[in-house]
């Protein structure tokens, strides 16, 4: 994974789309936070290699049925930001 972008504003938020519009085909997504909204929005298009925070979805009654992804837990995340050769936060 080159970058490791991690989204915790809302699908509705301008740094949502400014984010998506950075995302290259070797990268990754990280929904935290309102980022989770997306999923439940089949409006937005979302890249393949898509990660949500498992609690996230929890707290906010996101269920993984618009867009393919893959929840994790706070363990897989920390694994995922020592992988990652660039992190950004939106």
């Amino acid at each position: 994974m080159h970058t490791l972008h991690i989204v915790s504003k809302s699908p509705t938020h301008p740094r949502f789309r400014e984010c998506l519009g950075m995302v290259s085909p070797e990268d990754a997504v990280l929904l935290t936070g309102n980022g989770v909204v997306a999923l439940s929005d089949s409006r937005v298009s979302l890249p393949l290699n898509l990660y949500a925070l498992s609690d996230d979805m929890a707290a906010r009654a996101v269920e993984q049925t618009s867009h393919p992804c893959t929840p994790i837990g706070f363990d897989t995340m920390v694994d995922m930001t020592l992988q990652a050769q660039r992190i950004i936060s939106w």
